[in-house]
């Protein structure tokens, strides 16, 4: 255990918890502070490989992962047009003996709620909602947060963790609006008992399609099935309110052109929700990461496109890292930051990057399309795996014995 630090978390989601659980477990002081009322996730669901899977197993979370997670037993591509297999990945067996963890698909309400539980566990975590903040003062010997009129708190190191329109990251680095990606999310998710029988799945199928692709998994166990299907497109008014309704009919009209399983399958969801989806250029240089006694994490630091499914995986990846670098007693804390910092940019940039590039891999058209589909013919496996990043965080290596 390392000497208490006093730590100011802003951002009551699944980075901003995970920040809490891991520096409590590390014996310091949390004050985590919430805009929200209540403590709640958005009905989705997100992919968790074992590079991430670790980090929750490594804060003794792995038996409550089982109990609520699905553990697909593959990855299958498929052409959205014709329907036609291109290519798969084992996963249940496969990821454990060659990464140490399994992989995962879980609602992301159920993982920010395995987080809280274990968090509200923690002696000395105060989670405090409702509570906007705002930074008031940085100097030598700590940070100062503005939380109302005339009330403020004092720490000695403050976590950004408030998502993709940070405070805390206009703070530190200015006004810089996140990027518009062009590219639309609708996303459902319901039991797998409402989908003909032909419709349900244990594994994570993508349709990869011109200028659009649908991935669908299992979560909860198994037994609700997670859509999400990304297309080009606008959504009007304010992008920080993403969430909007939506319907089948507007999906089935951009997938006029797709086979008739794909089709069935946006037809069996009743109600679907609309997401713009937004992210920033891959970062650039640590100090886009911490400055001083100011750290940022997650989707604050990096927000990315899904194409990696590694959006919140990046962020439990990052608290595993702070909390790593804060035990490094021989520095101070700014330096602490910075090396922070500097273990994580490089990674999250190439996260960030493959992503996008992903992006337009998904939705390729003419040639490339083509070539995709063949390689994946070809390749198989060995193109569907990413062996760089389910290996691990640098900070957190596998045994020599399972192969990089």
């Amino acid at each position: 255990m390392s000497s208490q630090i006093d730590i100011l978390v802003a951002g009551g989601g699944i980075g901003g918890l995970a920040t809490a659980l891991a520096s409590a477990r590390a014996g310091h002081r949390v004050r985590l502070f919430e805009r929200a009322p209540v403590f709640s996730e958005v009905g989705a669901g997100i992919q968790i490989s074992p590079n991430v899977v670790r980090v929750l197993q490594s804060w003794g979370l792995g038996e409550a992962l089982q109990s609520v997670a699905a553990f697909p037993d593959r990855l299958q591509v498929r052409s959205a047009l014709s329907g036609r297999h291109l290519g798969q990945l084992t996963l249940a067996g496969r990821a454990e003996a060659l990464y140490g963890a399994p992989y995962a698909t879980i609602h992301r309400a159920d993982l920010h709620q395995l987080l809280l539980t274990a968090v509200q566990a923690q002696a000395d975590v105060s989670l405090q909602l409702n509570t906007p903040v705002a930074v008031a003062e940085v100097g030598p010997e700590g940070v100062s947060l503005k939380t109302g009129p005339q009330k403020y708190v004092e720490g000695d190191v403050l976590v950004g963790a408030d998502g993709l329109w940070s405070g805390v990251r206009q703070a530190l680095l200015g006004v810089q609006p996140p990027r518009v990606t062009g590219h639309l999310a609708f996303r459902a998710m319901l039991p797998q008992a409402r989908f003909p029988a032909a419709l349900r799945s244990s594994s994570v199928t993508a349709w990869l399609g011109p200028d659009l692709h649908v991935v669908a998994y299992p979560v909860r166990a198994g037994e609700w099935l997670n859509v999400v299907a990304i297309v080009h497109g606008e959504v009007q008014g304010d992008l920080s309110n993403w969430d909007h309704g939506s319907n089948a009919s507007q999906l089935l009209a951009v997938l006029a052109d797709c086979c008739s399983p794909l089709q069935d399958l946006v037809r069996a969801v009743p109600e679907w929700r609309l997401w713009a989806l937004c992210d920033r250029p891959p970062l650039s240089r640590p100090e886009e990461m911490a400055q001083g006694r100011i750290a940022l994490l997650g989707d604050a630091a990096h927000p990315m496109r899904p194409y990696l499914a590694q959006g919140a995986g990046m962020a439990l990846e990052d608290a595993h890292a702070l909390t790593l670098a804060l035990a490094q007693e021989a520095l101070d804390l700014p330096t602490r930051l910075r090396r922070y910092a500097l273990n994580r940019w490089q990674r999250c940039a190439r996260v960030q990057a493959r992503a996008e590039r992903n992006g337009r891999v998904f939705h390729a058209t003419g040639p490339l399309q083509w070539g995709r589909d063949a390689a994946m013919g070809l390749l198989g496996e060995g193109l569907l795996d990413v062996p760089w990043l389910y290996a691990g965080d640098p900070l957190n290596p596998l045994p020599a014995a399972h192969p990089q």
